[in-house]
């Protein structure tokens, strides 16, 4: 399929290296139906051609926000039943997301609240803009966070500060958010995309297979306990073994050059 879609801007800085900006600007990037879909569509698509895409690095259009959230405006007047017809999409933008083997890397460029909080925090990492601005504030609409929010936030947090930051739907900025765990890197606005795409020209340098194995082990791992953990780890590990990577890399270090990594 073509990755041509309506409310994603995407750009090739480097060859494997995809640049998605989420492109609703006169909306402040808000996620309606058609956003969600192509997001979804989009990691479909990285899904079945993971040979082509080693990093993603996700922001926002304008200077304003990254993503400010549902788009109310849409919603409005929606029934029950179109309402949770449209989660359903959400649902799986964010499955989809999560799901993703390569790393997605989020550089919050303006205001993160709501579903564009929530979408940060399922990346694999965020680098974010000083100004930024994050919040939780679902529960003013009298919803809860419902595309990860009260999961991802609390793994990067910790429960009591989820519970605080969502009971009371309170901002807070980019700098209590790398404090906090949420954030990984905070830099001017300027630096913002250059130093999430210089990461990623670093990840993509490295063995593709290996990346994808590592991020399966770290976040597999953490859902059990240590011991469950060290199995996932070791299967990941027994896996790579094999690969032709594998014997270039070795190659490459003993040889004293730079890795031709293939991704097999």
């Amino acid at each position: 399929m073509p990755l041509n879609f309506e409310t994603l801007l995407l750009t090739w800085p480097q060859p494997q290296l995809l640049l998605v900006t989420l492109n609703r600007p006169e909306v402040r990037n808000a996620l309606d139906t058609q956003m969600a879909k192509d997001l979804l569509d989009l990691f479909d698509w990285i899904a079945a051609h993971s040979g082509e895409v080693r990093c993603v690095v996700l922001t926002g259009a304008g200077e304003k926000a990254f993503c400010a959230g549902g788009d109310l405006k849409q919603r409005e007047g929606m029934t029950d039943a179109e309402w949770q017809a449209q989660h359903l999409v959400f649902e799986a933008m964010l499955r989809a997301l999560l799901a993703c083997r390569v790393p997605v890397i989020a550089a919050v460029n303006g205001a993160a609240y709501g579903g564009g909080c929530e979408i940060a925090a399922a990346c694999d990492f965020v680098y974010a803009a000083k100004h930024v601005r994050f919040a939780q504030t679902e529960v003013r609409l009298g919803i809860i966070p419902g595309a990860g929010g009260t999961q991802n936030l609390a793994r990067a947090v910790g429960e009591r500060r989820a519970k605080e930051l969502i009971f009371s739907a309170r901002p807070f900025g980019a700098v209590e958010a790398e404090q906090w765990g949420l954030v990984n890197r905070v830099c001017s606005a300027d630096e913002l995309v250059p130093l999430s795409l210089k990461t990623a020209g670093a990840i993509i340098a490295n063995a593709p297979l290996a990346i994808q194995q590592a991020k399966r082990a770290i976040h597999d791992g953490l859902q059990v306990d240590l011991d469950a953990g060290l199995a996932v780890e070791l299967d990941a590990y027994y896996t790579l073994i094999s690969t032709e990577d594998r014997h270039e890399g070795v190659t490459a270090f003993n040889e004293k050059r730079d890795p031709d990594f293939q991704g097999r």
